[in-house]
């Protein structure tokens, strides 16, 4: 008589669950579903901490647009353009720059917080909301410099070179093409090359985005700096960066499929509220409609953030495993045979023939007894008199 069978618990039923997979290299396609089981096993705490930043700056931003709207709607047309009315336009733009500037610091504080609780998670730990943000909160300057870093080197960058492009050159090619008498070839010219660069600008866009999206993770985990998290992540992406791209035009797609069919829901919805399009509810109207149309892609985004932030997690420690062995580091530590602390990754040598010292492994006291050291020798055995 063959005894049950015991039934293997899965993440999804134990509130702290250990990693029942071994470490190694994975697929694209295994990487998306261990995403889809993180995400589905720990759904409430990966999103809490994506909405956070959003709550936190969505709610007073669509508040300060009501209070204005409200007030331009009240002062009417004939005083709207008077000094009083443009100074109120500008403290509402001030207020909402203030906004987007809070909402960057959260957003940053809040990529960090997920990455820590998804390399948790991932290692078989135990996370919480508090507790992820609490553990990113005193390097909070550091991280927002880091999303920072990266903002400028993928949106800033490309942004200045254009107005460059634009401004100066543009207008150097031009009087150069009429000096020539070229006539319309020459703006046909100057249209090409705008083509060409506005080409080039993207993928240089893309191809940064790529490099930076291990920047993060590294920072967490390895507790580096933003300049050096920048460099260890253009390291950890050298021949990964196709997967990621497929990695984020998925997030893309599934963000804009579902912006698309929320706000479209949202309109119809709206508009079977009976007397809502007359003129007696316009105002009402243009509210809701506001807040569907500006608050629908915030909401999208912190709903589908986790998918990009676990995903990204994973394919950090998928290229550890991949250059540096992390895997059969992390069955040292487990067995024993590797302290907690982690080993980080050696520096290069000053020198360009000098040799760099691999890490050390850390023996623990429970098994220096299996070691034993060699004693000195001492004078009655060498033989030298006393």
């Amino acid at each position: 008589m063959s005894l049950p069978r015991p039934q293997r618990k899965t993440p999804s039923k134990t509130k702290g669950w250990r990693m029942n997979e071994p470490l190694r290299p994975s697929s694209l396609g295994e990487i998306l579903d261990r995403t889809v089981q993180l995400y589905r096993s720990r759904f409430l705490l990966l999103l809490g901490i994506s909405v956070i930043p959003t709550a936190l700056v969505l709610v007073p931003a669509f508040s300060v647009f009501i209070a204005w709207y409200e007030w331009m709607e009240s002062i009417g047309p004939k005083s709207a353009s008077s000094a009083h009315s443009v100074f109120i336009g500008w403290v509402v733009l001030a207020a909402m720059g203030l906004a987007a500037l809070a909402f960057l610091g959260a957003t940053g504080l809040a990529t960090a917080a997920m990455n820590h609780a998804v390399s948790r998670i991932h290692l078989g730990e135990t996370a919480t909301i508090r507790g992820a943000y609490k553990s990113v909160w005193r390097l909070g300057w550091r991280y927002l410099w880091l999303y920072l870093l990266e903002a400028l080197l993928v949106w800033a960058a490309p942004l200045a070179a254009w107005i460059g492009l634009v401004f100066l050159l543009g207008s150097r090619l031009a009087a150069g093409a009429k000096k020539a008498g070229m006539g319309a070839d020459a703006d046909v010219l100057l249209a090409f090359l705008a083509v060409v660069a506005v080409a080039a600008l993207v993928g240089y866009g893309i191809w940064m985005l790529l490099r930076l999206s291990l920047a993060f993770p590294a920072s967490v985990v390895e507790e580096l700096r933003a300049w050096p998290s920048v460099k260890r992540s253009s390291v950890l992406t050298k021949g990964t960066m196709g997967r990621i791209f497929l990695l984020c035009l998925l997030v893309a797609v599934l963000s804009w499929l579902l912006s698309i069919a929320i706000i479209v829901l949202l309109t119809l919805l709206v508009y079977l509220i009976p007397g809502i399009t007359g003129a007696q509810h316009r105002q009402t109207f243009g509210v809701l409609m506001a807040f569907i149309v500006y608050g629908t892609p915030f909401a999208v985004q912190a709903l589908v953030r986790p998918v990009y932030g676990i995903a990204l997690v994973l394919f950090y420690y998928d290229q550890r495993i991949r250059q540096e062995g992390f895997d059969i580091e992390w069955m040292m530590q487990q067995a024993g045979m590797l302290s907690a602390a982690k080993i980080k990754p050696q520096p290069a040598p000053l020198l360009p023939n000098a040799p760099v010292n691999p890490p050390t492994p850390v023996v623990e006291p429970s098994q220096a007894a299996e070691f034993p050291q060699p004693t000195p020798p001492t004078a009655e055995a060498s033989g030298e008199p006393l």
